[in-house]
């Protein structure tokens, strides 16, 4: 399997399109045509994951945080990404960044973290919109399984794991060529009956300048009628998850199963150390400012990282629970993206391994 051919399957799962304008995600380093014989998970691609990667003869390392993230304006040996750069491209290591789109998957960092912590009936935290135009193309019935067929071959009318995703009604078309017309069907200055079919399919937003084209291409009709509905859904992707433990906990308890299950050492709980612990919001990495969204649909705690001190003062004043399990615990992504992967490839017939890479790479000491 080559990169470009890892990239589509990834593609296909977690769009690239679904992370962040500011993000940076896709193949980072690397080279679409080189064969892939191995992969190595990591939540950060740090000097150490460079050479386990060298000593296990792995050329592909899939990280959810990108090494190229800020702007870089020269890499440099001593420089301690130059250096990090320099070596991936000196042993041909190919580098995948999987990040806000990995965040947003159903399956992806947040509900790695809710599946560790054993949250039950879980649900997406912050579900996004999707926007979407349902097309209808009004088409001679002779016709409908020709236009099908180049739409398509353009990759469109599809969902998921289906194609050829359309629905058809018959009708009654009529029309009255006149002046200058050029028709397809039917005589100058004489009303046409003609059996037609009601075309309908769905596309993504960002392709209707693509669909109209195709239409006018490939349609009999010389001046072919079609709409474009705009459609809002509520996507199955989103950020951060809710859930129930199986009974609730108090504080001290609550704390000691996350910080076991996550393999922390350290966590910061903020609010009232009497509550009991049943309905669990989280958002991995920094998802500060969700917290109030979490209370209001009725999480008796949340749980991100990175939380400021005047954060954690305004949501105890407002009465809300947080712990901070730290940045770091995104880190159970590397077990988990291992068996993401080998779900996506079981029918690519692979031979390579995919593996989770041992490092810690945990910037902090913990005394």
């Amino acid at each position: 399997m080559k990169i470009s051919e890892l990239m589509n399957v990834i593609d296909q799962h977690v769009p690239l399109a679904t992370a962040e304008d500011w993000d940076n995600v896709g193949l980072i380093i690397g080279d679409e045509s080189a064969e892939v014989n191995g992969i190595l998970t990591a939540l950060d691609c740090t000097e150490a994951i460079v050479d386990e990667a060298i000593s296990t003869g792995v050329n592909t390392i899939i990280c959810h945080h990108p090494l190229i993230f800020k702007g870089i304006k020269n890499i440099t040996q001593n420089d301690g990404y130059g250096a990090i750069i320099r070596k991936l491209i000196q042993n041909y290591i190919n580098v995948i960044a999987l990040h806000t789109n990995l965040d947003v998957y159903p399956h992806g960092v947040n509900a790695m973290l809710a599946d560790r912590l054993g949250l039950q009936q879980q649900q997406i935290l912050d579900s996004e919109d999707t926007n979407y135009y349902k097309v209808y193309v009004y088409i001679p019935k002779d016709d409908v399984e020709t236009f099908k067929q180049q739409l398509d071959q353009a990759g469109l009318a599809r969902t998921g794991n289906y194609h050829y995703c359309f629905f058809e009604a018959e009708g009654q078309g009529q029309f009255k060529p006149v002046d200058d017309a050029n028709p397809t069907i039917g005589q100058l200055n004489e009303i046409e009956y003609v059996n037609e079919v009601k075309l309908e399919f769905m596309i993504d937003k960002g392709e209707r300048t693509k669909v109209q084209k195709l239409i006018l291409q490939h349609h009999p009709y010389e001046e072919p009628v079609f709409d474009f509905i705009p459609v809002v859904q509520t996507a199955n992707i989103g950020l951060g998850m809710i859930g129930e433990l199986e009974h609730a906990l108090d504080v001290e308890t609550f704390i000691e199963h996350v910080k076991t299950q996550l393999d922390m050492p350290s966590v910061r709980f903020i609010g009232d150390l009497s509550a009991k612990i049943k309905k669990v919001a989280l958002i991995g990495g920094a998802g500060i400012g969700n917290e109030y969204m979490a209370a209001a649909q009725g999480a008796d705690i949340f749980l991100t990282g990175d939380i400021k001190h005047h954060e954690a003062l305004d949501a105890k004043t407002a009465g809300i629970n947080l712990l901070d399990i730290n940045h770091y615990s995104e880190h159970v992504m590397r077990e988990g993206l291992v068996e993401l992967l080998k779900q996506w490839l079981s029918e690519a017939n692979v031979s390579f391994d995919i593996q989770a890479s041992e490092q810690n790479t945990d910037p902090f000491n913990y005394y």
